[in-house]
């Protein structure tokens, strides 16, 4: 979460220029201090995007084939200005998409793969699970849906976190399912950790008939809960005025329509969770959360939690504890998916270091 690292300098620069109040008397505007710092960070993700990009060639070109497609999704949550041109255009964004190079006959399944967040975007961090997917014969997607860092400040203040990020995602899975030549559209998956996982959660409630199953890992669940235990230097990124611009105390009901936890009655397909008692993220008690309403809705899903070390990433190292954990993960996903190589040893390097 790469944006909080500056709140220190952003507080000293509204202390030393000052910030003129709000028109409506809410939050201050940002003084020309923080605009110049915010342009430099965006500056900064956009570079780091592009070498990042690079990356993604050296680290997985050998299993996989690598493309990097502008699709859209929804026009945009709040518009501020209806009546200007081109109000209520789509939101155009990247995607990744990752196709095995070995070859297999017939179709192949789909995963759609959402990154964290609050801001984020999908890096080379993935690398070593794209290959893992890439030599169980999946399709992957990889959306950079609006609220992304790496592609400036506009789609940066688009963020729509558990609401229209949803519906890009759903958009890559549909552009997918239309436009790739080997993908099955009936064994379409998607998973996700964190603020991914709550995206995974969100799509397999809100769209039952586009996924066949889902995983969320260590996933945020109730934005409520997460906003009384996080600090206001958190909360920040939901107040801004570019999204919610409320506390979850001033708009209970914003908060609560964006977390999976108040959506569980509409789970149909199935689900595994997993979280780790030790995560210093996401608390363990935002998933007991979810795992709570979901029985209590009595709701049939599979769920892990862990007592590992590893905290928020447990599952997403190169240590033997996660490969464990990433087995329990890709034999759910075949189960539904029936990828052509579901038994593959996982491949954690180019160098050819696997799990035993």
């Amino acid at each position: 979460m790469r944006r909080i690292g500056l709140a220190m300098l952003l507080g000293l620069a509204v202390v030393a220029t000052g910030a003129p109040a709000a028109a409506d008397g809410g939050k201050p505007e940002p003084s020309r201090m923080e605009r110049l710092v915010a342009a430099q960070e965006h500056a900064h993700d956009v570079l780091a995007k592009k070498i990042d990009d690079i990356l993604w060639y050296q680290r997985v070109s050998d299993v996989a084939v690598i493309d990097k497609v502008r699709i859209y999704g929804p026009p945009r949550w709040k518009e501020p200005n209806p009546d200007a041109i081109g109000a209520g255009n789509p939101v155009k964004f990247y995607c990744y998409v990752f196709t095995p190079r070995e070859p297999a006959s017939g179709k192949l399944p789909l995963l759609v793969l959402p990154h964290g967040g609050v801001h984020g975007d999908f890096t080379t961090y993935y690398a070593h699970i794209v290959r893992e997917l890439m030599a169980q014969g999946y399709v992957v997607v990889a959306p950079e849906y609006r609220g992304s860092t790496g592609y400036g400040r506009w789609l940066f203040e688009l963020i729509d976190y558990g609401g229209l990020e949803v519906e890009d995602c759903l958009a890559a899975r549909d552009w997918a399912v239309a436009n790739h030549p080997r993908v099955d559209p009936k064994r379409v998956g998607i998973l996700g950790w964190s603020h991914g996982g709550l995206i995974a959660l969100m799509s397999l409630f809100n769209h039952p008939d586009s996924y066949a199953c889902a995983f969320a890992g260590v996933p945020v669940s109730d934005l409520v809960l997460r906003m009384g235990y996080m600090d206001q230097e958190y909360r920040d990124l939901y107040e801004a005025p570019y999204f919610i611009g409320q506390s979850a105390n001033e708009n209970l009901e914003e908060y609560k329509r964006r977390s999976p936890v108040w959506h569980v009655e509409k789970l149909k397909k199935p689900l595994r969770i997993h979280t780790n008692v030790h995560d210093e993220d996401v608390n363990y008690v935002e998933v007991e959360h979810l795992i709570q309403a979901l029985k209590a809705a009595g709701k049939d899903f599979e769920y892990e939690v862990s007592d590992v070390p590893g905290g928020h990433s447990f599952d997403r190292l190169d240590t033997p504890e996660a490969w464990s954990y990433r087995k329990k993960i890709y034999a759910f996903l075949a189960r539904y998916l029936k990828p052509p190589h579901p038994g593959v040893r996982l491949g954690v390097s180019a160098a050819g270091i696997a799990a035993p």
